[in-house]
């Protein structure tokens, strides 16, 4: 693999990276998957109502938030993006390519200690880059409810994980490209971890129309309409999308990666739903 594309994908992950790097920082991992089977079906109760703005608001300015997370928040937009999802006390989610943490900890926290969070990471990314920062991260109290899945991103959860409310996919599918992942099979597989009515929930840097995946490696990018298609094609149907990390300005030509493109330069980013019907 190039450097270029190691790279690429140290800044996706959220690793913490060198000091020339401080933006994008994503998630981390272990808390033993040995624990997945007992927590396979969830809470038996029905999640609560989605958590409000001014809910959402407060998790995200808790005080014992690290800083490096709170700088990547104003690319991430949290609130908007767990407004989104509808995340509420006691619901069932996964987050892919969890990296070191970012999105798995404020997801943890949203869903309390009545929900639980599966953090998922292939080998390569913790051999290479989130080991140690995602291991850290959930040694944190507030990640007693996560748990840690060590597996490939073509076969994400174990056969009796099932039921999950949501899945949430941030700036990671359109890597399944260049890392050859057959995206059929990790479509039908999250499919099938889902519950009826769960959801599918992509945020990734948006390709020129007619790009497709070709991007991928070079810009960090994905056409939108490719993605569309492909969760269509799987059998999910999409029921929203929203506008709040686009930007109409992006040319999208250039590589979306922080480090590349400088910190006052944002990708437009398309987010969206996809319902398992």
């Amino acid at each position: 693999m190039r450097l270029p594309a190691l790279l690429s994908l140290v800044l996706l992950l959220g690793c913490r990276p060198p000091p020339t790097d401080p933006t994008e920082l994503t998630d981390h991992a272990p808390a033993s998957e040995s624990a997945s089977p007992s927590g396979v079906d969830g809470p038996a109760d029905a999640p609560a109502a989605p958590l409000s703005r001014e809910q959402l608001q407060a998790i995200v300015e808790a005080p014992d938030r690290e800083d490096d997370d709170r700088r990547t928040d104003v690319r991430r937009k949290p609130v908007e993006l767990l407004e989104f999802i509808g995340i509420a006390p006691g619901m069932k989610v996964a987050d892919l390519g969890a990296g070191f943490g970012y999105t798995t900890e404020l997801l943890a926290r949203a869903v309390g200690p009545t929900g639980v969070v599966y953090g998922q990471n292939p080998a390569f990314v913790l051999e290479r880059f989130a080991q140690e920062g995602w291991t850290k991260r959930l040694e944190k109290p507030v990640m007693a409810n996560v748990i840690r899945l060590d597996r490939e991103f073509v076969d994400p959860f174990p056969e009796d994980l099932q039921g999950l409310d949501a899945v949430i996919n941030v700036m990671f599918y359109h890597d399944f490209e260049w890392m050859e992942v057959d995206r059929a099979a990790h479509d039908a597989a999250v499919f099938r971890a889902l519950r009826p009515g769960g959801l599918y929930v992509i945020v990734d840097h948006s390709a020129a129309d007619g790009a497709g995946a070709s991007g991928s490696q070079t810009l960090h990018r994905i056409e939108e309409s490719l993605v569309r298609s492909e969760l269509q094609a799987a059998g999910f149907r999409l029921v929203r999308e929203a506008e709040f990390l686009r930007n109409p300005q992006d040319t999208r030509d250039w590589n979306a990666l922080p480090w590349r493109s400088g910190e006052d330069q944002l990708s437009d980013r398309f987010v969206l739903a996809f319902e398992r019907p």
